[in-house]
């Protein structure tokens, strides 16, 4: 079993800069594949990035060359590096924890509020 907790949400100008993070429990965080996803109000959740245990990475198509996911094994520890912020961006950011990096995630955290103002 996984519990995540993230941090780092806020308010920033468009064009601006911000890192999240997620800290994760247990033992096994180097063994879990590890996704970011977010859902604005009245919209469904959409994915974001994903690292694997190996490190490799996935982004989705509209936040690619601009958001940079990573991770610290010995701190337990995921992040969202997020540069040049659209007001589009505007979410609740959720970090999970699953098998695969492109399949289906079992763990999710609380989430963190971002807001890009234009």
């Amino acid at each position: 079993q996984v519990q995540l907790v993230e941090s780092g949400g806020g308010l920033v100008q468009a064009g601006g800069s911000l890192r999240l993070s997620c800290a994760a429990s247990g033992r096994t965080f180097s063994s879990y594949s590890m996704g970011w996803f977010r859902q604005a109000p009245g919209e469904e959740r959409e994915f974001v990035a994903a690292i694997s245990s190996g490190r490799s990475t996935y982004y989705a198509d509209s936040v690619k060359g601009r958001f940079t996911i990573s991770r610290d094994n010995a701190k337990n520890t995921v992040y969202l590096q997020m540069n040049s912020l659209k007001p589009e961006d505007t979410a609740v950011y959720h970090c999970a924890a699953g098998y695969l990096p492109r399949g289906v995630y079992d763990y999710w955290g609380q989430g963190t509020q971002v807001t890009v103002s234009s």
